[in-house]
């Protein structure tokens, strides 16, 4: 096998939509993102990672000292970013449940309940190196954990947080669209 420098890729630029969960994505790497999407903003220069992690059993036999087979149990995707664009879409993503009001033309109240209801979501990821495109697109997941928000004078206050995707009617957790020549499956 050769190497090929050419299929080394990086996220040079890079957005998170959200939209409610049963909203369409777009279905290939051209159409805009449509109603119902909404794009958080700036992240951290970290920019997102993303997870992806299976989970098996050993089934031991008496006659062996090691496993005969092992059994998929489990699959857990996430995604972890944070938010340094405070808006109304990233603070009411941090604080699921939340309501936003205008007290007066310059004054707004987030109200932050006691007991959060699930917020489920739709998820897009688009990144892009070059003219290289890529989109991944979770059409079920919320915000699983959060970390803590750091006030002070040297960085931008960011919203921490990480996204798991759940299992959807379909047998896909997710799907990742690509105009990467490397991935063409001929």
């Amino acid at each position: 096998m050769a190497l090929n420098a050419d299929n080394v890729r990086v996220g040079l630029n890079g957005n998170i939509y959200l939209a409610p969960k049963g909203t369409t994505a777009p279905t290939d790497l051209d159409a805009a993102w449509g109603a119902g999407w909404v794009d958080l903003g700036y992240l951290s220069e970290d920019g997102v990672s993303m997870e992806y992690s299976t989970d098996t059993e050993d089934i031991n036999a008496w006659q062996s000292l090691s496993p005969v087979r092992k059994v998929l149990t489990g699959v857990d995707m996430t995604l972890g970013f944070t938010a340094i664009e405070l808006k109304t879409a990233t603070v009411k993503l941090y604080f699921p449940g939340s309501t936003m009001t205008d007290v007066s033309g310059t004054v707004h109240k987030l109200d932050i309940p006691a007991a959060p209801t699930p917020d489920e979501r739709a998820i897009g990821l688009e990144w892009v190196d070059g003219s290289i495109k890529n989109r991944l697109i979770i059409p079920r997941g919320e915000v699983t954990e959060r970390g803590a928000i750091t006030i002070g004078r040297s960085d931008a206050v960011g919203l921490e947080m990480t996204i798991s995707a759940y299992a959807t009617s379909a047998p896909e957790l997710a799907t990742w669209l690509s105009n990467d020549p490397a991935w063409s499956a001929a």
